[in-house]
């Protein structure tokens, strides 16, 4: 049998849209209607654009937030951790990375957001005197550092807080409010303050807080600071100093040995200035003076112990009870009138004895003195140091009139310059002497009322000048040596370690020249002062003396001469008269040659 084959009907248009769905009894003109009205509800979002959302849902790690497109976007909650407040509602900035994803996904950044923007809110932040927060990532040095806006932002340590910050860490992690303070733009540097949001504040408390000091007031307050001068106290909103000298009444090398930092402590007011705002605090106000304390009965000449606190070149400070001190000058260390340093006697730390010399309780002063618990060597120095004893001494010190020596510790006496040596002339000590030496000395005279000897060194032999005043007698001859050539002459070593001076215009030698230094010539004494110790000698009276000589010797050679030949002549007169006739031409011819040698004889002359 044939199979019946059915010709396709022919059906009305078929609506795809409405396949699957239920009736919604809307025309195609209404829907097209409401499509309209959708759209305008929907903002038109591009890519890469920075739009405002609003946060519609939270949890541990994503946030939902919806932009007003046709889909809500997702942010991952760590690009909120500046912001643990976050809640739903909140307006956030986010940036569209992605209309759509692989799976329709919206994909937003809300990082990327603040830091498209950071720079411009920073700014506006720093121009407004605009409160922000941030996020305190880790810690570097000298500070914090904060995700201000999505930047890297640096907050000094001293920017912390009011108070000195001395752990760091435990800021780490925590999302705390600034103040922008400094931008540098070029080097992308941003610098922010904590403290700058509490200082006003506190600057009101201050003012309050001053407004109601009273000098004399005591309050309690808390040690903020500790340095080598002083300590400071925070006394709730305003600091205040107390210096080290009112920490103690006694003496202390460091504030921390009073001290420790975040302590309490009472402290009284001494001092404050409105204006600066200084307060001076005193800590050992709030204690007796140690000085009222001291013992009533304590009198001059009593001895008392204690320890070297000060020491100076001057003295030392010795304390005797905490905060009551006493002065020992170096004067009052040793008898000896040789005055030297404190330090040769004593350093800090040495417990000593002392007698009392002054005591001023209303002035709080106290003098001591330890060489008074040694016998006063001058006790028996009039016996035992007696005019005209000799002695060993040791050379302590120069003057340009003499030399100070010590015979014993606390006895010392004075050498003068005119007294070191009978002979030669010495213009200062050291060319004597040397400090330490030992030198034999010959007392003098005593003061023993002013702690006084008169000392001498020539004096240990006799006056040389006695017999000097018999061996250089005036126009006498001896041989000297030059040791020195001044404008005005010439120092000469005569014999018998005499010096003597030759003026200048006696220094000329027989050729026209002068004498020179280590030459050794004869020089005649031409003046003796044997109390001014003193001879003036000459060269060049030596030589015109010689020359005298030698004119006066030539002269009596020739006196001898004429008087032979006057001789001659008589006899020969007296030769002529006995004679005869024919000797006359014989004799003529004679007395003609001895008249020639005559008249030859006088010329000559």
């Amino acid at each position: 049998m044939a199979e019946t084959v059915t010709a396709p009907v022919e059906l009305e248009a078929f609506d795809w849209n409405a396949v699957g769905k239920k009736g919604e009894g809307y025309t195609k003109e209404e829907r097209e209607q409401l499509d309209s009205i959708y759209e305008k509800t929907l903002k038109s979002v591009a890519q890469n654009e920075i739009i405002d959302g609003t946060v519609v849902a939270k949890n541990n790690k994503e946030v939902v937030v919806n932009i007003g497109y046709k889909s809500d976007g997702v942010v991952q909650l760590t690009e909120f951790r500046y912001n643990p407040d976050l809640k739903v509602g909140d307006k956030v900035e986010v940036y569209v990375e992605s209309q759509e994803d692989k799976s329709g996904q919206l994909i937003l950044s809300h990082k990327t957001a603040r830091a498209m923007k950071s720079w411009e809110r920073v700014n506006q932040a720093l121009e407004n005197d605009e409160i922000i927060k941030g996020y305190v990532k880790c810690r570097t040095k000298g500070g914090l550092i904060a995700d201000v806006f999505g930047i890297e932002a640096f907050l000094p340590g001293s920017q912390i807080d009011v108070k000195p910050i001395r752990d760091y860490d435990i800021y780490v992690g925590k999302t705390m409010e600034f103040k922008v303070v400094k931008i540098n733009n070029e080097f992308k540097n941003v610098v922010v303050s904590h403290k700058a949001l509490i200082e006003a504040e506190l600057e009101q408390q201050k003012k309050e807080i001053i407004s109601k000091l009273e000098k004399g007031q005591v309050l309690e307050g808390t040690v903020k600071n500790i340095t080598s001068y002083g300590v400071f106290i925070d006394l709730g909103g305003v600091d205040g100093l107390i210096h080290i000298t009112d920490l103690s009444w006694g003496r202390i090398n460091h504030p921390e040995e009073i001290v420790k930092l975040d302590q309490k402590i009472n402290v009284v007011i001494l001092d404050f200035d409105n204006e600066k705002k200084r307060i001076a605090l005193g800590l050992k106000q709030l204690s007796a003076h140690p000085w009222d304390a001291l013992k009533s009965d304590l009198a001059v000449g009593d001895k008392v112990k204690g320890k070297v606190v000060v020491i100076a070149d001057y003295g030392a400070f010795v304390e005797i009870a905490p905060g009551v001190e006493g002065l020992i000058h170096v004067s009052e260390m040793s008898w000896s009138q040789h005055l030297r340093t404190a330090h040769d006697f004593l350093k800090v730390g040495d417990e000593v004895e002392a007698v009392v010399l002054t005591l001023d309780r209303e002035e709080r002063k106290m003098s001591l003195g330890i060489k008074q618990l040694m016998p006063d060597p001058w006790n028996g120095v009039i016996e035992k140091y007696a005019k005209g004893t000799r002695h060993s001494a040791t050379v302590r010190n120069f003057t340009n009139f003499g030399i100070f020596v010590e015979l014993e510790e606390g006895v010392d006496g004075l050498i003068h310059i005119s007294d070191l040596s009978w002979s030669k002339k010495i213009k200062h000590p050291s060319e004597f002497t040397k400090i330490g030496d030992k030198i034999d000395v010959v007392v003098l005279e005593i003061d023993g009322e002013n702690r006084r000897l008169s000392l001498g060194h020539k004096q240990l032999e006799e006056n040389p000048w006695d017999v000097f005043e018999t061996v250089f007698t005036l126009d006498s001859i001896h041989q000297g040596t030059i040791i020195n050539i001044m404008d005005k002459g010439a120092i000469i070593s005569m014999p018998y370690g005499v010096e003597a001076f030759a003026p200048t215009r006696h220094l000329m030698k027989p050729d026209g020249t002068s004498a020179k230094v280590e030459e050794v010539l004869d020089f005649k004494v031409i003046e003796f002062n044997k109390e001014n110790k003193k001879i003036i000698v000459s060269h060049s009276k030596v030589n015109e003396e010689v020359a005298a000589h030698e004119r006066a010797a030539v002269s009596d050679a020739k006196k001898a001469e004429r008087d032979e030949t006057d001789k001659a002549v008589k006899k020969m007169k007296s030769s002529v008269e006995k004679s005869t006739l024919g000797d006359l031409d014989v004799l003529s011819n004679l007395k003609a040659d001895m008249e020639e040698t005559e008249k030859k004889s006088k010329k000559s002359e």
